[in-house]
């Protein structure tokens, strides 16, 4: 993080970082990006204010992840996990046990199928690629059941929101990536206002 730059994150820059991993950005291109961004912000003669949004750095990370190779699929051999398959497990087994507080059947067979892959990631550690791409896909899922279940009002009350937070967003982003961050941020409140989890392994801290 630069020093002296005021930059914190708020609800809507967690989205923004999450849009990022969805669209396969390198950590490296989000890294140099920001780099970038406050380069340019400190070469200027005269600073009005301090940059205190991740949305400042958007378009710089996106800048550099256009120039930088997609190395998917160019790895020889298998590599060292991040997690070990106990946190895995505990962590997948922690979400099932708040999805088994509802009472919907789409939910408790999402709480089923977590359960599931616990206990494959207990015994015999998979492929993360592939697990990420389940739970992405329940996730997916339990945000429509989710969704489906909400009010006018409530649905009202979260773009409301959604609208005044992406002010320093607009300008700084294309139309298709503020509304790749619309639809983040809106699965993510919604989950919220439910509390239930997100089920990504990006948020197994």
């Amino acid at each position: 993080m630069p020093r002296g730059s005021g930059l914190s994150f708020f609800p809507l820059d967690w989205v923004l970082i999450d849009s990022w991993r969805v669209a396969g950005v390198p950590l490296e291109a989000v890294l140099k990006g920001i780099d970038d961004a406050f380069e340019k912000w400190r070469s200027r003669k005269t600073k009005r204010r301090l940059v205190n949004s991740l949305a400042y750095c958007a378009q710089a990370v996106l800048e550099v992840a256009q120039r930088t190779p997609n190395r998917s699929g160019t790895t020889d051999g298998p590599f060292d996990s991040p997690f070990a398959a106990g946190e895995i497990s505990r962590y997948l087994l922690s979400a099932a046990s708040v999805l088994r507080e509802r009472t919907e059947p789409a939910i408790l067979e999402l709480a089923s199928s977590l359960e599931s892959l616990a206990a494959e990631a207990e015994n015999q550690p998979g492929n993360l690629e592939e697990l990420e791409l389940r739970l992405t896909a329940m996730e997916d899922k339990l945000v429509a059941i989710v969704r489906s279940s909400q009010g006018d009002e409530e649905l009202f009350q979260i773009h409301q929101t959604l609208n005044s937070e992406l002010k320093p967003y607009r300008g700084k982003m294309t139309a298709d990536q503020l509304a790749a961050l619309e639809r983040r941020y809106l699965e993510a409140a919604l989950l919220e206002r439910a509390k239930l989890p997100r089920l990504s392994l990006f948020y197994l801290h």
